[in-house]
């Protein structure tokens, strides 16, 4: 009996001693109180990867971690991993199986041009901006295939809300925008293989001035078909936010169209040159490219905005002054 007893004991020490190195080693949490990453490489394997954490100071034993490998299994992701407490190695273990990798948030609104985009990147903490709006200009291969002329990505670079990773490049973040659009506009039919390239680039161009004029998604249609009235008519669409953007590409601009400006040699000068700009003058969103795809069929030729920060149409010249002194009366 005593030995029986003695046996007992020695069991339950073990078992007692087992179940403390399960707690220990799998159940108490370890790691960092500060911020810490760890960059997995792509192609890292199980055993590496637990070396890896365990120097890093995440996980108190790789053991533990290959341990919970044999035991659930599961692909472990590569990437960068943020660490700032204390946690389980079960839970390092499931976060990596997750691949809930770290990354940071670009949100892109539509209507921003190059510039808002390059601002937001350098914002975010995914690069400065002058490297964005050098590497957009370099990598206009991006879309040959819709625009062959295009010497800048504006216009392209659809409106979203994408996560990177801190090593993300300028040019990595650019064909994800671009991707996006591509996607997106597949599905609107805007970029079917039976659509000729030119007419893409039409079509951004027009929703890019569409998108500028007006915020009011219902309007969208309507102003589209002013500006085609007007080509059709080859009355100049003397549109401000192009005659902005002209200012904004020659470093010129102030915030506020000066008289000079309306009469400038720039290309994106509306009031002086006929039909659209060379290009895009921002980003557009799905609303001002299907109104650009789907202009409203009217009689209008001019829209102003009222007071209310809706917009009047007119067909005629005095019907859109009347409008355009009630504008000034209210603002006043």
């Amino acid at each position: 009996m005593r030995l029986i007893k003695a046996m007992f004991e020695l069991v339950l020490l073990l078992v007692l001693v087992v179940a403390g190195l399960v707690g220990f080693y799998f159940y108490l949490p370890y790691g960092p109180t500060e911020e810490k990453f760890v960059d997995i490489a792509a192609g890292t394997g199980t055993e590496a990867m637990a070396t890896q954490l365990e120097q890093a100071g995440i996980v108190r034993s790789r053991y533990a971690f290959e341990a919970l490998k044999l035991a659930h299994g599961g692909a472990l992701k590569a990437g960068e991993y943020r660490f700032d407490h204390p946690t389980r190695v079960m839970d390092v273990y499931a976060r990596i199986r997750k691949g809930d990798v770290y990354t940071r948030t670009l949100v892109i609104p539509e209507g921003f041009n190059i510039y808002d985009i390059a601002q937001a990147v350098e914002a975010a903490g995914l690069g400065s901006k002058a490297e964005f709006l050098a590497a957009e200009k370099q990598h206009v291969e991006l879309i040959v295939q819709w625009s062959p002329a295009a010497t800048s990505l504006e216009g392209y670079l659809f409106p979203d809300t994408y996560k990177f990773s801190r090593h993300a490049t300028a040019q990595m973040m650019l064909a994800t925008m671009v991707k996006r659009f591509g996607a997106v506009t597949a599905k609107m039919g805007m970029v079917d293989a039976d659509i000729v390239r030119t007419d893409v680039a039409r079509t951004v161009t027009m929703a890019s001035l569409v998108e500028k004029e007006v915020h009011i998604d219902a309007e969208r249609p309507l102003v589209a078909g002013v500006l085609e009235n007007r080509m059709a008519r080859a009355m100049p669409l003397q549109t401000d936010p192009a005659v902005a953007y002209g200012s904004l590409l020659r470093g010129t601009w102030t915030g506020v169209i000066h008289q000079s400006e309306l009469h400038s040699d720039s290309p994106y000068n509306t009031y002086v040159h006929a039909g659209l700009p060379p290009g895009p003058i921002c980003n557009p969103g799905v609303a001002a490219l299907k109104a650009a795809l789907q202009p409203a069929q009217t009689e209008y030729l001019y829209f102003v905005a009222d007071a209310a920060g809706a917009t009047r149409f007119a067909k005629g010249m005095a019907e859109h002054d009347a409008q355009v002194a009630a504008f000034r009366k209210a603002s006043r």
